[in-house]
């Protein structure tokens, strides 16, 4: 288990999941369904299933890539620990688990899991032939809020969506800047990423304008559903976050990256969820 767990680096689900909560609490106390254990409970299968393949798919892709960076061969593919065949199976396991359970939760989820899976797998390969792989992370996570969202009404709405474009631009900046670790390496292995493209400065000018982006779409929601203090709150939180991981980092100075990637915005969504259902709680 603790292999596996290392596999899917199962701490990172602390960047989606919390945004998931925000989703489906969203539903509950905006319409007019009802909140439902057996509802939530799906939701979080789901975004483990999801997560659990994404990861262990990406690791089984890139097991040559790892193999060859110093950063990475300590992997648990490259180093032995796994398999190629039990990553690949373990993701398999968790794609028809996925399915299956959106399958108990509304036609609609059902409909759209291939369409999710097909996105959140398939970013693994784009870092191959695009530098955009980053706005491809960004859209795989982005799909916890609506989708958490579609378990409880099987119906869009606005709303929900800037919250998903929200974390679209949030993950792909933060990532952006967590790939400047590997801006030699993707280059000399013709990989592709924004720094490798562009450059250190040009990458964090780009990140930095979408966190301008997500903190936007973070507001958004004010105008079209009643919120109070409480959130205005978590969206300072949040924007101050997003800013001290920019003073954390430097283009000539990388030291502080895992500092800023893990630990910052681990703290942004968590906090920033815990504000928002706070205020759907004082708001009823």
């Amino acid at each position: 288990m603790k292999k596996y767990l290392s596999l899917v680096t199962f701490t990172h689900t602390i960047f989606a999941m919390p945004f998931a909560f925000i989703g489906f609490f969203l539903a509950v106390t905006t319409t007019d369904h009802r909140f439902e254990w057996q509802k939530l409970a799906m939701m979080l299968l789901c975004m483990v299933f999801a997560r659990n393949s994404a990861m262990a798919f990406n690791r089984y892709l890139d097991r040559n890539i790892d193999a060859k960076n110093p950063r990475t061969k300590q992997r648990d593919i490259p180093s032995g620990r796994i398999s190629p065949a039990a990553a690949l199976t373990f993701t398999l396991v968790n794609c028809g688990l996925f399915i299956l359970t959106t399958w108990f939760i509304n036609p609609l989820c059902f409909y759209l899991s291939p369409v999710a899976l097909l996105v959140v797998l398939g970013y693994s390969a784009t870092k191959r032939f695009t530098a955009l792989c980053h706005m491809v992370l960004g859209l795989g996570l982005s799909l916890a809020p609506i989708g958490a969202y579609l378990v409880v009404t099987g119906a869009f709405a606005l709303t929900p969506v800037f919250f998903s474009l929200s974390v679209l631009c949030w993950v792909s900046g933060f990532d952006i800047i967590y790939a400047l670790q590997d801006e030699d390496f993707d280059r000399e292995q013709q990989l592709h990423s924004i720094p490798a493209w562009l450059g250190k400065v040009n990458a964090l000018r780009l990140s930095t304008f979408l966190h301008v982006l997500s903190s936007i779409f973070i507001i958004m929601p004010v105008f079209y559903t009643t919120v109070g203090l409480l959130y205005y709150i978590g969206i300072g939180f949040f924007c101050a976050m997003l800013i001290y991981q920019h003073l954390l980092v430097k283009p000539n100075d990388l030291s502080r990256v895992n500092l800023a990637f893990m630990t910052t915005n681990g703290i942004a969504s968590v906090v920033f969820a815990a504000f928002f259902l706070l205020d759907r709680v004082w708001m009823r």
